[in-house]
């Protein structure tokens, strides 16, 4: 017999932090804590990393939701999967509660990486911000060693080409990979010539340069870019595989980005992979500004899928009031420290 509970936790950013969305002070999540009542109390939890404003289920019922799964959490797997089918934050706090129901402590996905014996590499993140704050973000990267880094665009393109400009004077692409993301920030005209502008910069890829949902127009930007192309938000609220398969067979990107807590879980992530593969598609996957529980619990997973280009899962430093982390960075790379243990 399982006991489940839930609570909710805000998270708070040390600096605002920019997107083309707007500015980020502070982010609500949620944590789902299950009690194994007839083996000694066994303990998990699991992080419910909900994303105002851009989840697919970041609706007014979703605490109710939640509390159903606690009320029903002894129900068959696939029964529950299908219930929060449309609720893939909550999908994967379960996922994640029960697997660290079953392996303890800091455990997920049990390897070679939570073993200490391996890493996972990552790019290092750049907010926006004015041009001046951005630079020390970027010099602040390069110092650390980081072979790969990704800035948001889209809120002042003209400033943000400059520093790519400037950027690739000293960096050139074989020391230093630059991706950038847009959010969807352009209309499908602007994108044209900032796809033309980032080439000219060697940039590696763009995340989704505009508004999901247009997929005519993603597609010929997909067609016809002389840079590779990344789905981000094209993938949020795409459900069934088959529709999956569809949606990258339409655009035929280059790149798709995995965010667990945004596209299904582990399981949906599964999925993903598996079609983008089939279809010649790359990818990788990133965090969704979970707290460092979520995070340490994604970190575990991408390892699992060998995939070696540089992941985004450096967001565990953003807020004053993260919770202990078992991940510890070095450069780059991204390690499990296996005495440390998370705390909740």
């Amino acid at each position: 017999m399982i006991e489940a509970k839930f609570e909710k936790y805000t998270l708070i950013f040390e600096k605002p932090s920019g997107t083309s969305r707007g500015v980020l002070t502070t982010k609500d999540t949620y944590l789902l804590h299950l009690r194994e009542v007839e083996k000694g109390n066994n303990r998990g939890v699991g992080e419910c990393g909900v994303f105002r404003g851009l989840s697919f289920d970041d609706v007014p019922h979703y605490e109710e939701k939640l509390k159903w799964l606690c009320e029903n959490i002894n129900l068959d797997k696939e029964t529950l999967k299908e219930e929060l089918r449309d609720f893939p934050s909550i999908w994967i706090g379960y996922e994640q509660a029960v697997a660290n129901l079953l392996y303890g402590e800091a455990l997920y996905f049990p390897s070679d990486f939570t073993d200490g014996k391996d890493s996972v590499t990552i790019n290092g993140l750049i907010w926006m911000s004015d041009r001046e704050e951005m630079i020390r973000q970027i010099e602040k990267k390069i110092a650390q060693k980081y072979s790969c880094i990704k800035l948001k665009i889209g809120v002042d393109l003209e400033s943000e080409l400059d520093i790519l400009r400037m950027l690739r004077l000293s960096f050139p692409k074989k020391v230093l990979e630059i991706r950038v993301d847009a959010n969807g920030a352009f209309s499908y005209d602007k994108a044209q010539m900032v796809l033309e502008q980032l080439a000219l910069r060697d940039v590696h890829s763009i995340e989704q340069p505009i508004k999901a949902r247009n997929i005519s127009q993603m597609a010929d930007l997909c067609r016809n870019s002389p840079i590779p192309i990344a789905l981000d938000e094209e993938l949020i609220g795409v459900v069934e595989p088959e529709s999956k398969r569809q949606l990258l067979q339409d655009i035929k990107p280059q790149y798709i980005i995995l965010k667990p807590s945004l596209v299904g879980g582990f399981s949906g992530s599964d999925e993903w992979i598996e079609v983008a593969e089939s279809l010649g598609i790359g990818w990788w996957i990133t965090s969704a500004l979970e707290s460092n529980i979520g995070l340490n619990a994604i970190a575990q997973y991408t390892y699992t899928k060998n995939n070696p280009i540089p992941q985004g899962l450096g967001t565990g430093m953003l807020f004053v009031n993260n919770f202990q982390s078992s991940l510890i960075l070095k450069k780059d790379k991204l390690y499990f420290e296996k005495s440390s243990k998370v705390c909740f």
